[in-house]
């Protein structure tokens, strides 16, 4: 079997994957995989026009050069890990983790990353890590030690020094004005 794998940017959440997988079956093409930022089709020969045209109407964006893949591809995996991994983020190294996920060297990866994001995937990292550490103070389900854990920080201390890095506000001044920082996955 034939397959054909498209490349999606701003599919940041289940929510996206549903979204797209109903517009490839409106557009009658055979689904074999879909996941974050990738829709794996049975079909050899595709519409691109048709697909980008359909694709940006859901604001969704068709990435058609390998070094856009790539690169939404990163962002991909660090969203799907902080946001929407079930467990407490393990510890592991990261830099690892991508380049068994994208099969590429470490350093290509970054030099490229930081070349046309101008951020650091490091920093990019920090960025997702502490907008999960604003949904969970928002949802107060947890407290901040459990949240440092949960997110794999090294101490509460370590957390709040990053979130105050990052927002201008300590974890407790961010819960009292939570409604006016948090930002939409796709702007960070």
């Amino acid at each position: 079997m034939n397959t054909y794998t498209v490349h999606i940017k701003n599919m940041v959440c289940p929510r996206c994957i549903e979204a797209v997988k109903k517009l490839f079956k409106k557009l009658n093409y055979t689904l074999v995989d879909i996941k974050l930022g990738e829709v794996t089709l049975k079909e050899d020969q595709i519409d691109h026009e048709r697909i980008r045209a359909e694709l940006n109407e859901l604001g969704f964006e068709l990435l058609e050069d390998k070094k856009s893949q790539i690169i939404e591809k990163i962002k991909t995996l660090i969203i799907d890990y902080i946001h929407y991994s079930d467990n407490q983020i393990k510890k592991i190294n990261f830099s690892d983790y991508l380049v068994e996920k994208i099969g590429k060297d470490y350093n290509y990866l970054t030099t490229l990353f930081s070349s046309v994001e101008n951020i650091t995937i490091e920093k990019y990292l920090i960025k997702q890590k502490i907008e999960k550490a604003k949904e969970l103070i928002v949802y107060d389900e947890l407290n901040i030690n459990e949240i440092a854990l949960k997110l794999n920080y090294s101490s509460s201390a370590h957390l709040s020094s990053q979130f105050k890095n990052e927002t201008g506000l300590t974890p407790t001044e961010f819960k009292k004005n939570h409604k006016k920082s948090r930002k939409s996955l796709t702007d960070i």
